[in-house]
């Protein structure tokens, strides 16, 4: 019998809309609530996109799913509450939403030593803790989160666990100098991946009850990834990379990007369409947009594969600061203009009670790495082989290291800010950095919104001892200060506007909830206890 690889997971959500993604055994027909999908074929894996239509706004009610009539889920014997699928209220609505965010998280080993170096996971914690209480209440819809927001590093291409060296040795010669050695090398694995990431029992149930967002970063595809003209000069040399830049970006495309979209825009992608009307495998259709992906990288236009979630009189931009970037000297930019242009056209559409910038990577870092970042990108503009190999070593790939693009996002932020129907708050939501904080941004004349970068890494990771101090030491004014007096010097300008935090650094496993309700907004940070739970390690007004 068919039965469900993996899924189901519930992705985008509308008023009278819901998507629900699934990966089979087999070819099959998946149906939920009455609605139903064929699946697809990727080098021999199943997958499939249900959209249920026809629901009515704001409801909650529990769904199943078959495969071709076969009852598959809920799973029995798992002891979970049922999966919930929530409408989103009108377009006007000002009730209640709430946003689970946070990155980086590394599945769970079967390796004692490297667990208790991991710790606790901070999503199965708050999964853990979800489920007893949709469990205990009269109405699940009253503790539900509305949207989960995964920052990136959602799997691990480029550091591996132990159980899949251990499944990568048994399939393939891992000493095969034309290969990536203990690195993901193709599509399979990639499903691998992704299936020893999203299996466990208590993520497996978060994913499948609250909507989920998605945006790649680096080690979706490989540390570092497109830091700059030289790493992917780099990377094209290695006789393996093709390989694996097509099937990092067309697994992302099934397991992620699919699912980011709301209905009518996924119906009207070309790539959507042929792969619902091919008889057969479809990898090579994807590996050649995926090629073509990669390609475009450096651009003016390209593959966009940041989107827009609207919820009441929140929006979410999930902005891609990956894939769309142009890395040559003289015009180095973390977002295209093609691209840049559809999120400022998006981020004025209308009026809003708040906007949510999703980044994978911080726009607002420590002010004094701030400029550590811009001051190097000078340098290696300039040839600098020193500058070069301290961005890649420690990673000095953030918004200020494309400072055009830093300034650019300054100014749409405060132009958002200022208008005379701006939102109440503007946050930037990212992760990337092991570490979490909430930091105010003003601008030399005041804005009429709060505008804040909210920062939550990692979901289960580590950061070297030493980093704290640094990631620290970046908050000293006196240190800011001097590296600002340097950056002068080296004729970079004034930063268009200032910072500082509000709350953090925080260190260890973390999950955020950003709340807000009419025009008020509030953050919860809360960490991994070492008994398994979580503690609130502050809980912070932004209006």
């Amino acid at each position: 019998m068919t039965s469900l690889e993996l899924g189901p997971l519930l992705r985008h959500v509308g008023t009278t809309t819901a998507t629900v993604w699934v990966e089979t055994t087999a070819s099959c027909t998946v149906e939920v609530l009455g609605a139903s999908a064929p699946t697809f074929e990727v080098c021999g894996q199943h997958y499939a996109l249900v959209v249920v239509e026809g629901l009515e706004p704001g409801t909650c009610r529990p769904y199943e799913v078959r495969l071709d009539g076969e009852l598959v889920w809920p799973l029995e014997g798992t002891g979970t509450p049922p999966s919930y699928l929530r409408t989103r209220a009108e377009a006007d609505d000002t009730g209640r939403l709430r946003f689970v965010f946070g990155s980086c998280r590394y599945p769970p080993t079967d390796d004692p030593e490297l667990e208790a170096s991991l710790g606790i996971d901070a999503l199965d914690a708050f999964a853990t803790r979800l489920m007893d209480e949709v469990a205990d209440a009269d109405d699940p819809a009253t503790v539900l989160p509305d949207t989960l927001c995964l920052l990136g590093d959602q799997v691990y291409a480029d550091e591996i666990t132990p159980r899949t060296e251990r499944w990568i040795r048994a399939n393939r010669d891992p000493e095969d100098p034309n290969g990536p050695g203990l690195e993901i090398a193709d599509f399979g694995e990639y499903s691998h991946l992704y299936s020893e990431s999203w299996s466990d029992r208590e993520l497996r149930w978060l994913l499948s009850t609250v909507p989920t967002a998605m945006i790649f970063d680096d080690h979706d595809i490989r540390d570092d990834w497109n830091t700059s003209q030289v790493w992917r000069d780099e990377m094209a040399s290695k006789p393996w990379w093709p390989q694996r830049i097509r099937a990092g970006l067309a697994s992302y495309w099934v397991y992620q990007h699919l699912g980011n979209l709301d209905p009518a825009t996924r119906d009207a992608d070309p790539l959507y369409r042929k792969v619902r009307e091919a008889d057969g495998d479809v990898y090579e259709l994807l590996a050649d947009f995926a090629a073509r992906a990669d390609a475009e990288v450096g651009e003016p236009t390209g593959v966009r594969w940041s989107y827009r979630w609207d919820l009441g009189r929140t929006r979410l931009l999930m902005v891609d600061t990956r894939c769309a970037r142009v890395l040559n000297a003289q015009d180095r930019l973390m977002i295209n203009d093609h691209s840049f242009a559809w999120i400022e056209e998006s981020a004025t559409d209308g009026e809003v009670d708040h906007l949510l910038i999703g980044s994978s990577i911080p726009w607002l870092m420590p002010p004094a790495v701030s400029h550590v970042q811009s001051l190097d990108e000078w340098a290696a503009a300039r040839g600098s082989k020193l500058a070069e190999t301290v961005r890649q070593a420690v990673d000095l790939e953030h918004w200020p290291a494309f400072r055009a693009s830093f300034d650019r996002l300054a100014d749409l932020v405060r132009g958002v800010a200022s208008g005379p129907s701006s939102p109440a708050t503007v946050c930037v939501l990212s992760g990337d950095v092991h570490h979490s904080y909430a930091a105010e941004a003003r601008w030399p004349s005041p804005t009429r919104s709060r505008v804040y970068q909210l920062t939550c890494s990692p979901v289960r990771n580590g950061v070297p001892w030493f980093m704290e101090y640094v990631f620290a030491l970046g908050w000293w004014r006196r240190l800011t200060g001097a590296l600002n007096r340097v950056s002068r010097a080296a004729g970079l300008g004034d930063l268009p506007l200032d910072w500082s935090t509000v709350g953090g650094p925080w260190f260890g496993n973390a999950v955020s909830t950003l709340e807000v309700t009419g025009r008020d907004a509030r953050l919860r940070v809360e960490r991994s206890g070492a008994r398994g739970g979580l503690e609130a390690v502050a809980t912070l007004p932004l209006t």
